[in-house]
């Protein structure tokens, strides 16, 4: 009886050494994934992939929140999982048939954003809730505190009204604090919803240790970005330089290519500034810029990219937008920049600031950058001959 005990332990002791090696492995090559790249889109996707994926903690879906320290409020910044049992069962099918391992899903990220427009995600992205007005959130409870929660299907009930709750109307989840040097910087919530398989402590337990080399991965990037930024930012309006415009145009283009859908380019000219700079001088002229580049900056989409091309010109770089869509907003520039008034000198008393505007499109009008550019600034010179103050394209 003893022997057969000890065989028992035996077996016991091996399994739990043989799940120790598989846990290691998965964090170990989500460690090593997040360690390939700096850019914060491509982090959040990894990390995510890591909670998501079979071959990684095989939850479901998974968000992920960042604190925006400036505002005190968490917002959402990326989500994955389907929306449907249907969707659920298509997509582990494929992944399943194609033989797909971190790598491969994770590059599948970088070539296609499929999953940036997906419904959950959007949903996900549009959350955000104050870390003071609600003290008795719960991600105000985890982001304050600094600690992991396991909503089970007992104590779920008791949170039905809070705004999480409400949004993934999830049967059971776990919060989790990503940190850094004890600082909490976002938060990871992940669930069962299509298969209903309960939570154990060994996957609570795993994704506290993955969400503690995310937090640092994350800060490391957030640093990255504000270097980069810097660097690649004009002094003057602060809007993206032009050879940062260069780069992103290619990068953009190339998604579009990928995925085919369309790409807009408008480049936007201050009409006249040769003028107001002679008279009013050159402060004068770097105050107008700085104006037109914050209207231009405010009034853009969040996906949009304003950039300074040169001088008085403006280039805004418009992704997954046709013709039509890139006609409407650049006519929109140009009527507020008509309502703007930017500085009241007797020298042009009764004249209005203007802007004349080009627009070019893939693929119908350049299927390169230089195409493209080429294309947005001819319309751009039909606009002036024609007496500029307008939109051509």
């Amino acid at each position: 009886m003893l022997h057969f005990k000890g065989m028992e332990d035996l077996s016991s002791i091996k399994q739990e050494l043989e799940r120790t090696k598989s846990e290691l492995a998965i964090l170990y090559e989500i460690s090593n994934a997040m360690r390939t790249t700096l850019k914060l889109d491509e982090i959040l996707y990894i990390i995510l992939t890591g909670v998501t994926a079979h071959m990684g903690l095989g939850f479901n879906r998974a968000m992920l929140f960042l604190v925006n320290d400036k505002e005190n409020i968490v917002e959402g910044k990326m989500a994955i999982g389907p929306e449907t049992g249907d969707e659920a069962n298509r997509v582990w099918k494929y992944v399943e048939q194609e033989k797909m391992d971190m790598d491969d899903l994770i590059n599948a990220y970088k070539v296609s954003r499929h999953m940036e427009e997906s419904g959950f995600n959007r949903q996900v992205q549009r959350f955000k809730i104050s870390l003071e007005e609600q003290k008795d959130n719960l991600f105000s409870l985890v982001g304050l505190e600094g600690m992991p929660l396991h909503l089970t299907r007992e104590t779920i009930q008791n949170y039905n009204h809070d705004p999480i709750i409400k949004m993934l109307k999830a049967e059971e989840l776990v919060i989790v604090p990503l940190k850094a040097k004890d600082k909490v910087n976002g938060i990871i919530v992940a669930d069962n919803f299509i298969t209903k398989k309960p939570i154990s402590k060994d996957d609570l337990r795993m994704l506290i240790m993955l969400a503690n080399q995310a937090g640092l991965a994350i800060e490391n990037s957030q640093l990255y970005e504000k270097t980069v930024i810097r660097a690649h930012l004009d002094s003057l309006t602060e809007l993206w330089n032009h050879g940062y415009f260069q780069y992103l145009l290619g990068v953009e283009l190339e998604r579009a290519r990928a995925v085919s859908n369309p790409l807009s380019l408008i480049m936007v000219d201050i009409d006249d500034f040769k003028l107001y700079n002679d008279t009013l001088g050159h402060q004068q002229g770097d105050r107008i810029l700085k104006e037109i580049a914050i209207l231009l900056k405010n009034q853009s989409r969040k996906m949009d990219y304003v950039c300074r091309y040169g001088g008085e010109e403006f280039a805004i770089i418009l992704p997954y937008t046709d013709k039509k869509e890139a006609y409407h907003i650049a006519e929109r520039f140009r009527e507020n920049v008509l309502k703007q008034t930017f500085f009241k000198k007797e020298e042009f008393a009764g004249k209005t600031l203007s802007v004349s505007l080009g627009l070019a499109t893939f693929p119908e009008n350049g299927a390169s950058p230089a195409e493209l550019i080429a294309y947005a600034d001819k319309a751009l010179y039909e606009a002036k001959q024609k007496g500029k103050n307008q939109t051509c394209g």
